[in-house]
């Protein structure tokens, strides 16, 4: 790890200033970024520490709705009532990462803000372009066991490693942001990037702009389902992961939110998929339908040409279940 300043930001106004400069970086609960510094992959001149700022109350919305502040704990979020009661699909995804230590002291804003990484990003010998532009993407013909079938391009095909915001896209969230030029809420599902030929940019925060809270929309009576499927059953990311929000009606589909994790360099939505279901009877004939509009562009890299039948298997089972459930 480098040497570094740290400043203790007294309010959200001083904290955007810190953090608008080039070397800054901010800090919360760090599970991400000081790994990454140790690693010498970031390598910040300045942290400025926001956990003073307040933001980690999670309150009820006029709307019905709930607001969790961005620095609420992982484990503080997953836990709360009103979570485990109308949006479990959240909380099921937040205690299926990491492990609690880290769940404890990881905020949900630095949660969304987490490196979608690869082992080429973590090791500083190999060729990475969200490292380093220009060095090239070791992992398109080198070890790409947990790489992206789905929004890949020649500059990079890491997926984003993230369960919260799997959830948060199949729930339609939006992230509160604040920064010096006035506030903004961004929906989840347009909050990360795809690679493109900017692999660096991951997210649509602006420099000196903060994440204060991420929102939900007043719940529904649905089904809601987590299905993470990897190699362990703890602390490891997923091959594959479905949110699903589904409601039936009459025997049909009549909600069907879904989002899919593992798979691309952010929380892969794709709405068609859930509209191939809306109206029609649970079917295995509808399900392979929906996982063929999923997959039609997928492409493997070799070693992870398996999760193309694995995401179909995947979501067939999440469905089958979503509809057993709501039977």
């Amino acid at each position: 790890m480098r040497p570094f300043q740290y400043t203790r930001a007294p309010s959200l106004a001083e904290a955007s200033n810190l953090t608008a400069g080039e070397n800054t970086l901010a800090i919360a609960g760090g599970t991400n970024l000081l790994d990454l510094m140790k690693l010498q992959v970031e390598t910040p001149g300045q942290l400025a520490d926001i956990n003073r700022l307040g933001f980690a109350d999670i309150e009820d919305t006029d709307d019905g709705g709930l607001r969790l502040g961005a620095l609420a704990t992982n484990t503080e979020t997953a836990v709360h009532p009103r979570v485990r009661a109308d949006y479990p699909v959240l909380s099921r995804a937040i205690l299926a990462g990491a492990t609690q230590q880290l769940r404890n002291k990881a905020t949900n804003g630095g949660n969304l803000c987490q490196r979608t990484r690869c082992f080429y990003f973590t090791n500083i010998d190999q060729p990475c372009n969200k490292r380093e532009p220009g060095t090239g993407c070791g992992a398109i013909d080198g070890i790409a066991k947990l790489h992206a079938i789905l929004g890949t391009s020649d500059q990079c095909i890491a997926t984003y490693p993230g369960d919260m915001a799997v959830a948060l896209s199949a729930l339609g969230a939006n992230v509160q942001i604040s920064g010096d030029r006035g506030d903004r809420s961004v929906p989840v599902r347009d909050f990360h990037c795809l690679p493109g030929h900017t692999p660096w940019i991951e997210n649509v925060l602006e420099p000196g702009e903060i994440i204060v809270g991420i929102v939900l929309p007043a719940p529904v009576g649905a089904t809601q389902i987590y299905r993470k499927v990897r190699e362990r059953s703890s602390y490891a990311f997923a091959q594959v992961s479905v949110a699903a929000v589904i409601e039936l009606t009459d025997g049909k589909f009549s909600r069907a939110d879904l989002a899919f994790g593992g798979l691309a360099h952010k929380p892969w939505h794709d709405p068609r998929v859930g509209r191939t279901l809306l109206g029609q009877p649970p079917s295995d004939v509808l399900f392979d339908k929906a996982a063929d509009i999923l997959l039609e562009d997928a492409r493997g890299f070799g070693e992870n040409d398996f999760k193309i039948p694995l995401t179909r298997r995947t979501l067939r089972a999440v469905l089958a279940q979503a509809a057993e459930d709501a039977a």
